[in-house]
């Protein structure tokens, strides 16, 4: 690429992705025209490309393998020179034990039971949701109502290494939950995901690739009281990690119910942020906002436009 003025620096940008969708599933296609016409050049490469380690920043968005590879993939994330979400932030975020951290701050969250790979799994009686600590795309995640049963995929998830969650089945999942977009730490948009889980017996229908349970998506125009608890879910990360709300670029807060809205994950690694659910002008306000965040970082990162005057972009 030709740089038009080769006096101002033009910081590498990668969008990181995993072998099955090296270009994403298409839902941020939009985001690369956003970032362009704030003179920002994005590339899609795979996390596990080296060049990733070239790039200035690198934006998690399509990492839908991490779960199976979580100890390289962390390492990749402290591995590269800048990264959004931020590593610590990532860490954290893979593991859903942060539901009971968000608990103990006061974000209402979905009734959660923690076991490590070690712990004896206690099951209650009635329909509940089995699924593993760290997992994309409801890999590994069965409903069940009979206990042994749910007993037994626990068991088997343990035997691979995996923490286990167990949660009580809200039938409220019927209609889908709701999932909340932030960018930069502001609510943008929403829009509802179908119920992922078939009845107790069944595995989830994954999309062509494999990586993630197909979903069926709608808009969505939540009322206050959930936006309220993504709020909540947003403030308590921020003060549990000494940021500012604004340099979070992106977090998906998925919600279940109208009444009593309880929290079912927070998404800050791979989230796709449902842009394809938008009408054009949305849509065009919600990429433009992203490509600001990103923008914003850079200069907070001192990867400005001016902030290497003088130096060729190859120099160190």
């Amino acid at each position: 690429m030709k740089l038009a003025r080769p006096d101002v620096f033009h910081p590498r940008l990668v969008f990181a992705s995993c072998p099955a969708l090296p270009e994403g599933d298409s839902d941020d296609d939009g985001l690369v025209a956003a970032l362009r016409n704030r003179g920002l050049h994005v590339q899609w490469k795979s996390w596990d490309d080296p060049a990733t380690l070239q790039a200035d920043l690198v934006i998690l968005r399509a990492t839908w393998d991490y779960a199976d590879r979580l100890d390289e993939f962390l390492t990749w994330t402290r591995r590269v020179r800048h990264l959004l979400n931020p590593p610590e932030l990532v860490a954290w975020s893979t593991d859903k034990h942060y539901l009971l951290d968000l608990h103990a701050d006061g974000v209402p969250i979905v009734p959660t039971r923690y076991f490590g790979v070690h712990d004896p799994v206690a099951v209650p009686a009635g329909e509940v949701v089995v699924k593993p600590a760290v997992g994309a795309g409801s890999a590994g995640a069965q409903r069940f109502a009979d206990v042994p049963a749910a007993r037994a995929h626990a068991a088997a998830l343990q035997a691979q290494g995996r923490a286990v969650l167990v949660q009580p089945y809200d039938p409220r999942v019927t209609a889908g939950e709701t999932a909340l977009v932030f960018l930069n730490g502001e609510p943008s948009h929403a829009f509802t995901k179908g119920p992922l889980l078939p009845p107790p017996g069944g595995a989830p229908v994954f999309e062509e690739t494999g990586t993630f349970a197909a979903e069926t998506l709608s808009p969505a125009d939540p009322d206050d009281a959930l936006w309220d608890l993504g709020h909540d879910a947003v403030m308590s990360v921020v003060r549990r990690f000494g940021m500012r709300r604004a340099d979070l670029l992106y977090a998906r807060v998925d919600v279940l119910g109208a009444d009593d809205p309880r929290l079912l994950e927070l998404e800050l690694v791979e989230p796709s942020l449902g842009f394809r659910q938008l009408t054009a002008g949305e849509k065009a306000r919600a990429e433009r906002d992203f490509a600001l965040g990103v923008e914003s970082a850079l200069e907070r990162l001192g990867l400005g436009p001016l902030s290497h005057r003088g130096m060729s972009h190859g120099s160190p």
